[in-house]
């Protein structure tokens, strides 16, 4: 059963829109002003908002505004006024409303926009997905208008970024949700069922993880994957921790590979090139976690965002998304505080480790001497755990193993878990 809260001040509109709502078939919860609001939505997630404006301790596009920032606004909310304007209507959509209603409201304009709502919220992806829920910083912005762009298409896709960066969220923003989405984790599965792999995808989306981890055997199962997507109805997004240009330079990528993927390439941001969105996405995984039910209900003090905001994050999302479950774990009261933040990020391995490289040597060796930094950093982060670490620097474990051995790292087997 759909669950819808209505927030407003005046009883006798809760009390109709209750009634007609609960005939409809929703399961209806009712908040007299923006405080009871506040502490519903920090317990449960309902599917759909109606959010009156006009409130006597906190006007409903306040309160809109807090859940945009805290990461809250993960459902449709609509706006309902009895004496609202354009310009009004106008601001709610742009923090994030759905829709805008007038007092008194129909009964048949009502259904049909509490409908609608809801549908949309369902088509939306996950909120740590979502490529909404990527942040509004400029660089941003410009990323949604070029995904916006390829959106339509069914071309093949090449996302460049660093370890960590959100591919996935990226590769989601151009897939339709109710078609099917495939995930190659591993090179290995485009050897021994590429053509399994595109019938699971049919018609919807196939997403290959790391191209750039591929050997000569695995590019071969990737180019048939992309000359056969077609009779399949697939679009074959792929992520790339390292750009193949500079691989196919040095002799170590398959050029007609490349070919197949170049032609739309998507090069994403570093974590630290959008931080004044770090606030609001780590707010968005906290609030993922506790709506799952993995944690109790927690939020940051602002000295703990602020510090999260500086951090510089090498591990791009992945660490962020580390670091907040961490905190989410170990925190000692309700709210998060700054102390606990600063025990949770590592305060200067990276720094005197970055002194180290030599930045006279061959690109080869330059490149080597930073991954062999790079994971070292992050596994005396994690204390030695390959798992943690395969999800923090975003390779599958396999490819981690293989590129530690390439570096000479040594790691023992016991701190896989």
């Amino acid at each position: 059963m759909r669950q819808i809260l209505v927030v407003d001040d005046e009883v006798g509109i809760r009390e109709l829109l209750s009634e007609i709502l609960s005939d409809e078939g929703y399961d209806v919860r009712l908040a007299e002003n923006a405080g009871a609001a506040r502490a519903f939505r920090t317990q449960i997630r309902p599917d759909l908002v109606l959010l009156d404006i006009w409130m006597p301790d906190t006007d409903g596009i306040t309160l809109l505004k807090e859940w945009a920032s805290s990461g809250q606004l993960t459902m449709p909310v609509v706006m309902m006024s009895g004496h609202g304007t354009i310009d009004t209507a106008v601001e709610a959509t742009r923090i994030g409303a759905y829709d805008f209603l007038e007092k008194p409201i129909a009964l048949q304009k009502l259904l049909a926009t509490v409908g609608r709502a809801i549908t949309r919220g369902e088509q939306r992806p996950h909120a740590t997905a979502a490529l909404a829920m990527l942040g509004r910083t400029p660089v941003i912005q410009e990323l949604k208008q070029r995904l916006e762009r390829i959106a339509a298409g069914r071309a093949p896709v090449l996302i460049q970024g660093a370890p960590g960066c959100a591919f996935e969220a990226c590769a989601r923003a151009l897939h339709v949700p109710s078609n099917p989405w495939q995930v190659v984790d591993h090179g290995a599965q485009t050897v021994e069922t590429p053509l399994d792999l595109l019938q699971a995808a049919r018609g919807g989306t196939l997403f290959v993880r790391d191209v750039a981890e591929f050997n000569k055997l695995e590019q071969r199962g990737l180019q048939v994957l992309l000359s056969q997507a077609d009779r399949y109805n697939v679009r074959v997004v792929c992520g790339a921790t390292r750009p193949l240009s500079g691989l196919v330079a040095e002799g170590g990528y398959d050029d007609r590979v490349y070919q197949l993927l170049g032609a739309t390439t998507i090069q994403l941001p570093l974590l630290r090139d959008q931080r004044d969105d770090i606030p609001e996405l780590a707010g968005v995984m906290l609030n993922d976690l506790i709506e799952q039910k993995l944690v109790p209900p927690r939020h940051f003090s602002t000295a703990a965002l602020n510090a999260l905001r500086t951090h510089d994050w090498p591990g791009n999302f992945s660490e962020l998304r580390s670091v907040v479950q961490t905190l989410a774990n170990t925190a000692v009261g309700e709210q998060i505080s700054l102390e606990e933040v600063q025990r949770a990020l590592p305060q200067s391995a990276a720094p005197n480790a970055a002194a180290t490289l030599q930045l006279d040597a061959p690109l080869r060796e330059a490149r080597d001497a930073f991954e062999r930094v790079y994971f070292e950093y992050h596994l005396a982060r994690e204390g030695g755990n390959i798992s943690r670490v395969a999800d923090v620097v975003g390779l599958e474990r396999t490819h981690l193993y293989r590129k530690l051995k390439h570096l000479g790292i040594k790691t023992s087997r016991k701190n896989e878990e």
